[in-house]
């Protein structure tokens, strides 16, 4: 679901990966009690003037908006239920006190992480893996033990070096069917 790919991380010799060369949109599984400690991303942004936080339920129209205009409105709609959420889950990156990037779980199914994308100029700079952690550090303080990414396609290696996420055999097409025609999320 991220609108950008990092390139695919070398496998140690004796490692498996099971990631094939021709990404296809299979569901991922991330165990959230290995996550990865997220602070010094967070501080390597703030340096930067760059803050990921939880949005706030009256910041919905111009976070939804946003997301909109810059993605699809398959991901607004995902968006906005995170709103109806105690607390919200949907994350935001800002500078400036402009939105650079979103993240959300529990959109489209529980447990799921997704969808989440970042303003291409905001790409390259670890954006995209402080909201993936802060979304996926929610989820486990939630209680969640395991996190779902639906079908990430093309950011599979993204996820893959971020947060470790493996792939679910069998999980092509998943949540995925029956989909309404022009549905594009």
């Amino acid at each position: 679901m991220l609108r950008s790919c990092s390139r695919r991380p070398a496998v140690q010799k004796g490692e498996s990966d099971t990631m094939s060369d021709d990404p296809i949109a299979m569901d991922r599984l991330v165990k959230l009690y290995q996550l990865p400690d997220p602070a010094p991303n967070l501080a390597s942004l703030v340096s930067r003037g760059i803050s990921i936080r939880r949005a706030r339920s009256y910041e919905k129209t111009l976070v939804v908006q946003w997301v909109r205009a810059m993605f699809s409105q398959g991901w607004a709609d995902e968006c906005s239920v995170c709103f109806s959420r105690t607390p919200v889950s949907c994350f935001i990156a800002t500078t400036g006190g402009e939105i650079v990037g979103f993240a959300c779980h529990d959109a489209t199914y529980k447990n799921f992480f997704g969808p989440i994308g970042i303003a291409k100029d905001k790409r390259e700079g670890g954006v995209g893996a402080a909201l993936l952690l802060a979304c996926l550090s929610s989820m486990r303080e939630a209680g969640y033990a395991y996190a779902i990414i639906g079908g990430p396609k093309e950011a599979a290696p993204f996820y893959r070096r971020v947060v470790g996420a493996i792939d679910i055999p069998g999980s092509n097409p998943g949540i995925y069917i029956d989909r309404i025609n022009g549905s594009d999320s």
